[in-house]
């Protein structure tokens, strides 16, 4: 995921950032109390990078776990701490697992001939 630098993000930045249609967004607003983002006179959606952490734990729980809306946000707030402890280490072991994929891509550059262990 990109580097989040800005204070506040549209919901078409976080759609695009995330890969999450707006209406979802949208509608995971409406069904987890923890998405709150902040509105301005004009009724415009503007999200932190907290709230951005927020929606990928819930894509995680939902989308990745198959978890139906219901229980992810019970899981959630009844255990919120076992959730960002499993999210951060499944996306830690995500960044390793690239990582050791760029490293193979680097070796199978620098040795062509010699086959890759699968």
């Amino acid at each position: 995921m990109r580097e989040l630098d800005k204070k506040f993000y549209k919901i078409g930045d976080v759609s695009e950032i995330l890969g999450i249609p707006e209406s979802t967004l949208r509608y995971w607003e409406t069904q987890f109390t923890i998405i709150k983002p902040k509105r301005n006179k004009k009724n415009i959606r503007y999200y932190t990078p907290n709230d951005i952490e927020i929606i990928r734990r819930v894509y995680y729980l939902v989308k990745e776990k198959g978890m139906k809306l219901d229980a992810a946000q019970a899981q959630i707030r009844h255990n919120r701490d076992g959730v960002d402890k499993r999210f951060d280490a499944i996306e830690k072991l995500k960044d390793i697992k690239d990582q050791l994929i760029k490293f193979q891509e680097a070796l199978d550059e620098l040795y062509p001939d010699v086959p890759a262990a699968k």
